[in-house]
């Protein structure tokens, strides 16, 4: 019998790797900036060009389909989702719908539909002017300006006072975006809910506990969560009543949560693995490999969702670099040679030029741990981090200075709202 074929958008060689080793046959879609040709050994045919111009995404796929039918489409990045939805839906495919990975993808939408259903109610509201958001912090003790779409704290701002206003606006009109959002600053402890859904029913894998510095941009997380049993079989029965209400029926999903003193309240929510190397997270503190699951269910016809098993505590920790020309990086060896670390990154060299970070991709490195208990493996990823020392000497302001957000998306190769 012939294993099924599937159509993957995006997607690094690791991912295709799993995807091949399933035996599913693979037809892949990758944007020519970002072509990594070793993926080439894992798929059937790979088709370069802007899977997120939907005219040619959708006449391409749909005279594929009709000559080699997919069975599912499948991705595991965040500019894939609405594509993989409103292919789904123009083909009449298993999986979610336009509807709901529009839904995920907005989140003013998501937003709103949580509100109007009174899941964990948070004051938004969509594009204000400068006294609007003046305001808006002055009556809700703070704010948050975000982009409607986008992924890895892109474009995020936090007014903590109407006193920051005029700051974050001019840096809204300098460096920002066109349509964004400004709802209410959550404050409390922020964790993840990483869940896989088969047939509309969700199944809870991990809780990612987090550490920010009290910024937008992680600096670690770790699996398990530290939180008490009750708390946590609390937030696994919100977080279905999130995904119910979304209508989400198939796949990964990634859901991020403020714990506040009003209860819980979803900051976003995605279709797709968590980033930040939080599958690996998942995988190391559980068995569970949340990449391969999407495969591994299409590839066998008595799939069920594998209960996960403590397997000690995974932690990662991001590296900080002072803005600047780096002079120096040491400590890399013996980081990678120490007790307990899975994986190490950094991605600098001497002579490299480092600008402040904006998102999450401008992190240049992290040390990811796998420990015995959840406090072994924070402590353990944060001094080994630590240890590693990159200087940097001052340059040009003009070398450091922030990028704008449609040039960082441009360096990305992304588009925010492809059907804008």
């Amino acid at each position: 019998m012939a294993m099924p074929h599937i159509l993957v958008l995006g997607g690094i060689p690791r991912i295709l790797q799993k995807a091949a080793a399933s035996g599913l046959r693979i037809t892949n879609y990758e944007k020519p900036g970002v072509f990594d040709p070793d993926i080439m050994e894992y798929c059937e045919r790979v088709h370069l060009f802007d899977y997120q111009d939907i005219g040619l995404v959708t006449e391409l796929t749909r005279t594929l389909h009709t000559h080699d039918p997919f069975s599912r489409i499948i991705t595991q990045s965040e500019i894939g989702q609405v594509i993989a939805g409103h292919l789904n839906t123009v083909l009449g495919l298993p999986g979610n719908g336009a509807e709901v990975t529009a839904t995920l993808h907005d989140k003013m939408a998501l937003r709103e539909l949580l509100n109007a259903k009174g899941i964990g109610p948070v004051p938004a509201a969509r594009r204000t002017t400068r006294e609007e958001l003046r305001a808006f912090a002055a009556a809700h003790g703070g704010a948050v300006v975000k982009p409607v779409m986008g992924s890895g704290s892109l474009g995020v701002r936090t007014v903590r006072s109407p006193g920051e206003v005029d700051e974050v606006w001019e840096w809204i009109e300098t460096y920002g975006h066109g349509d964004f959002m400004v709802e209410e600053l959550l404050e409390g402890e922020e964790i993840s809910v990483e869940t896989f859904t088969l047939d509309g029913r969700h199944t809870v894998l991990a809780i990612t506990g987090k550490e920010t510095d009290g910024g937008v941009i992680e600096r670690g997380h770790v699996i398990p969560a530290a939180l008490p049993a009750p708390d946590a079989e609390a937030v696994a029965a919100f977080t279905r009543e999130v995904l119910d209400a979304v209508g989400l029926v198939d796949g990964v999903a990634h859901t991020e949560i403020m714990l506040t003193e009003s209860g819980p309240r979803v900051v976003e929510s995605h279709s797709r693995c968590g980033g930040d190397r939080i599958s690996k997270l998942v995988e190391l503190a559980t068995g569970v490999d949340l990449e391969d699951l999407p495969f591994q269910r299409e590839a066998r016809g008595d799939f069920t969702v594998p209960p996960p098993e403590p397997r000690g505590a995974a932690a990662i920790r991001f590296l900080r670099v002072a803005p600047g020309r780096v002079t120096e990086v040491s400590g890399v060896d013996a980081v990678r040679a120490a007790r307990g670390v899975a994986e190490l990154k950094v991605y600098l060299e001497v002579g490299d030029t480092v600008r402040p970070e904006q998102w999450s991709d401008d992190r240049r490195g992290y040390v990811l741990v796998h420990a015995a208990t959840r406090e072994e493996a924070v402590r353990r990823s944060r001094e080994l981090a630590e240890s590693i020392v990159i200087r940097t000497e001052p340059v040009g302001t003009e070398d450091v200075s922030a990028v704008p957000m449609r040039d960082v998306l441009a360096q990305a190769h992304e588009v925010l709202d492809p059907f804008a």
